[in-house]
């Protein structure tokens, strides 16, 4: 019998077509003049995204990076919202305010993207910190890229929430590379998790961050460790983008062959695969289930075009809180 339910395994895999399909659309969009700025995307990091916050109870919370939109849609933000927001219309989830990098949802649980390297984590310990005074129950998830570990935020916050036995999962997905450096050229250690045994906490090792089981298991037993008050872990899964850094960068500093020897470890296919093999699903569904997630991403599409603009005057709220 399988560990997960049925309609939990076709959920996760419902995400995984949400997370490329969307980024798919939105690179389309950029180039063709409908979104402002720059975007950077989860495609190929599906699986890395949706099982580890799978793992997670409703009422817990994530940060995220300026590469959230893969954790974003993991957390069950509204896609409508989330399209009209990087697309900047009033609409949006943020009113159009935040745009790709500054994706947040806090009744969704995810407390905000961030286009500062590493910036999630103070806000990630903080919100933990409140969860442990409050005694609440609920966890803290902090996703950050490999390119955020040399960032003196990840050991100053690691350190803290060590000291204090905070609630939080430090995660890292490890894609290789941050923008065009090689995280192998700019750390001694092989792996980002052994850095955890230098501030006293455990530290948990994905090795194919492109299994979404595996990434759902090694969560499953952080979760439930954290949740019982063990305090911080650091979480290093492996995986890979597709894509350049962003929109603006052409990735040339990895070959082709690379890139490909990567894309025959497809998170979504291999997921696919061995839902059918284990009977678990029939291609059909499967097959429904991709089409209905490009016919959500298309109606989002259209929620973001029909926006309105942000009117000036709105640059002037939401600057302050009582």
């Amino acid at each position: 019998m399988a560990k997960y339910k049925k309609e939990d395994l076709l959920k996760m895999y419902r995400k995984m077509e949400d997370i490329r399909n969307f980024d798919n659309k939105v690179n389309q969009l950029v180039r063709r003049g409908e979104i402002p700025g720059m975007t950077h995307f989860s495609v190929g990091e599906e699986a890395a995204n949706v099982g580890a916050i799978s793992a997670l109870e409703k009422g817990d919370f994530i940060t995220s990076n300026h590469r959230g939109h893969g954790q974003s849609i993991a957390m069950d933000i509204d896609l409508n919202g989330m399209m009209a927001e990087i697309m900047g219309k009033a609409n949006g989830v943020c009113k159009g305010k935040g745009g790709s990098m500054h994706i947040a949802d806090v009744e969704a649980g995810n407390l905000g993207a961030n286009g500062i390297v590493g910036g999630g984590m103070g806000i990630a310990i903080g919100a933990a910190l409140t969860q442990q005074m409050k005694k609440t129950g609920k966890i803290v998830m902090c996703c950050f890229g490999d390119g955020a570990t040399n960032e003196g935020a990840f050991h100053e916050t690691l350190n803290m929430a060590a000291i204090w036995n905070l609630p939080v999962i430090f995660y890292c997905i490890n894609n290789g590379y941050g923008i065009s450096t090689p995280i192998s050229s700019v750390m001694r250690t092989k792996h980002v998790y052994e850095r955890a045994s230098a501030y006293g906490v455990p530290g948990v090792f994905i090795e194919d961050g492109n299994d979404l089981l595996a990434v759902r298991e090694a969560m499953d037993k952080v979760v439930k460790d954290v949740r019982a008050g063990k305090g911080p872990v650091l979480v290093e899964s492996i995986s890979y983008r597709w894509f350049g850094h962003s929109t603006s960068d052409p990735g040339k500093y990895r070959t082709k062959e690379e890139v490909d020897e990567w894309k025959k470890k497809d998170p979504i296919l291999r997921f696919r695969n061995y839902l059918i093999e284990k009977k678990l699903a029939k291609a059909e569904e499967l097959d429904k289930i991709e089409a209905e997630s490009h016919a959500a991403i298309d109606a989002a599409v259209e929620y973001g075009r029909k926006g309105p603009e942000p009117s000036p005057e709105s640059a002037f709220e939401d600057i302050f809180t009582e």
